[in-house]
């Protein structure tokens, strides 16, 4: 179908929605993972009628819920060229770039001696925690620590990023944010580079009340090269982020940005933005799936949440206009049924719908996520930027 009818495109990222082991699962410890499959498994009830019409039980078989003979979309499962399984990579895949070398994680040692041995002697504080947690637990562990001493709260997760709480009424927030810039001039040498350093403000005085605040702040490595992002602004387009990407992609190549105060927000905030007139890409994460049950290993609660999802994506559809498509994806998998709390390497799934597509149905499966964003591009009418990868859908949708 001609390109030139297309005004809007949205693409949205369940993020860590796999759906089975991607072909090179094995050399990442995770042959036999499969995000949605398992929660399907895992629970009674599931009920995802939105995204049952779009195709997504045609793509992988569910246990409660069936295909559909006409699905009203398009569908097919996307293999990550790219090495590692971080939110950054995959992301950064979608939008054209491949990496080649992954960014390093620390889940399972904590963060070097020399590392924490120089980011003690340039900000004034000792470190204390420095190991693989979840946010909340380890302010119930640390938090009365560091507001008694002056201490620092250091800890990582699964993916490539080191965090840093700070107290906003003891710690000051301008002083975790100056220990953040350092602790990311600090990660920048390859031998240390983690994709992000978060500020992790928060407030309360004892066990069982802390409160993470919404002053957070991302300090993210740059993509290393010109994105489709980029190459859509450039061109004059509106580039909308809504969630993490501004945080992912440091900002570069978007024209307006939203945060989110959770996945449930993220889609509120969407369905906003498809109200308004624009020419061009909302990009959305949705981070709660990964963040609040993938890596929590918390099947029920993921499925919970994708049936949340599913009542926020249908007063979308019934917004969408004929000069829209809606992509519908994810970046990694993150399988709550998996060992430990890593992601995990799995296929993505790709839904595909507009008002405008007179036919639906499989696609041939891609060998990359980045065709997601070649597919944006070319519908917007804007070449892919020199060195990046992908094709274009287009020709395929009818």
């Amino acid at each position: 179908m001609a390109g030139n009818m297309w005004k809007r495109v949205f693409v949205i990222v369940i993020d860590s929605l796999g759906v089975g082991e991607g072909k090179d699962a094995a050399d990442y410890g995770d042959a036999g993972s499969d995000t949605l499959g398992h929660i399907s498994e895992s629970v009674e009830k599931f009920y995802i009628p939105n995204l049952q019409r779009l195709g997504l039980a045609n793509l992988h078989s569910l246990r409660q819920v069936a295909p559909v003979k006409q699905p009203m979309g398009y569908y097919l499962r996307l293999n990550e060229k790219s090495r590692g399984k971080d939110t950054m990579t995959g992301h950064w895949e979608m939008m054209g770039l491949k990496t080649v070398k992954p960014f390093i994680t620390f889940t399972e040692t904590g963060f070097p001696p020399e590392l924490i041995d120089e980011l003690e002697r340039r900000t004034g504080h000792k470190v204390i925690g420095n190991k693989s947690a979840s946010g909340t637990e380890i302010l119930d562990e640390l938090a009365e620590e560091e507001i008694a001493t002056g201490h620092m709260i250091v800890y990582t997760s699964a993916d490539s990023v080191l965090q840093i709480c700070g107290n906003e009424e003891t710690f000051d927030l301008q002083e975790l944010y100056r220990c953040c810039q350092i602790a990311r001039e600090l990660t920048l040498k390859d031998e240390w580079r983690v994709g992000r350093v978060i500020a992790r403000p928060y407030i309360g005085r004892k066990k069982g009340e802390f409160k993470r605040t919404s002053n957070r702040h991302d300090y993210a490595v740059p993509p290393f090269g010109k994105t489709v992002l980029d190459a859509l602004k450039e061109a004059g387009r509106d580039v909308i982020s809504i969630g993490k990407i501004y945080d992912i992609f440091a900002g570069c190549g978007l024209t307006r940005s939203l945060k989110s105060k959770s996945s449930v927000h993220g889609m509120e905030q969407t369905i906003e933005i498809a109200k308004e007139d624009f020419h061009g890409l909302c990009f959305v994460n949705l981070v709660d799936f990964d963040a609040l049950w993938g890596h929590r290993r918390n099947p029920a609660g993921y499925a919970r949440e994708l049936e949340l999802f599913d009542e926020k994506l249908g007063g979308l559809l019934e917004i969408l206009r004929e000069e829209d498509l809606l992509m519908i994806t994810a970046d990694h998998g993150n399988d709550p049924t998996y060992s430990g709390t890593d992601h995990t390497r799995e296929q993505v799934p790709l839904l595909i719908y507009g008002k405008g597509l007179q036919e639906s149905g499989e696609l041939p499966h891609a060998d990359t996520f980045a065709v997601v964003g070649a597919t944006a591009a070319e519908l917007l009418g804007v070449k892919l930027p020199k060195g990046t990868i992908g094709y274009s859908l287009l020709d395929l949708l009818k």
